[in-house]
């Protein structure tokens, strides 16, 4: 499946971390739509842009990111939590199965979960088999 070309939105509030990202998607041939870095602004993405997946940092300067999750959803558009918290945050029940990288990661991580999110079909959530749960040091 070509994956380059597909866009993705990317919301993330640490700066240097939403910059190397940016720049990793980019040299993966992704069109990247932000970084944004509040809830609102999310939300605001989630609800109008034109995009095929998301990565979704899972706190938002003290505020979950789930408002926008939920829309990705009913839209039906793919995504992947990514969080230093990943493990220890207790997911609401709808976003319990949803994939999710750890921070930090690798750019290797970030590019295989991404493309086995858009290969798989997507759907709410991801629309993957199984819930991925992966974590490696930064390399970005």
């Amino acid at each position: 499946m070509i994956l380059s070309g597909r866009r993705v939105l990317v919301v993330e509030d640490e700066y240097l971390v939403a910059l190397g990202l940016e720049d990793n998607l980019r040299s993966l041939g992704y069109n990247v739509v932000g970084p944004i870095a509040s809830l609102s602004a999310a939300v605001a993405a989630a609800t109008s842009e034109r995009i095929d997946a998301a990565i979704l940092d899972v706190n938002l300067a003290g505020e979950p990111v789930y408002p926008a999750a939920a829309i990705l959803a009913e839209r039906g558009i793919p995504f992947i939590f990514c969080s230093g918290y990943t493990g220890s945050v207790r997911m609401p029940a709808e976003f319990a199965d949803a994939p999710r990288v750890a921070k930090p990661y690798t750019s290797r991580v970030i590019a295989d979960a991404l493309a086995d999110l858009i290969g798989a079909g997507g759907g709410p959530g991801g629309g993957q088999r199984e819930r991925r749960n992966v974590s490696a040091s930064n390399d970005m």
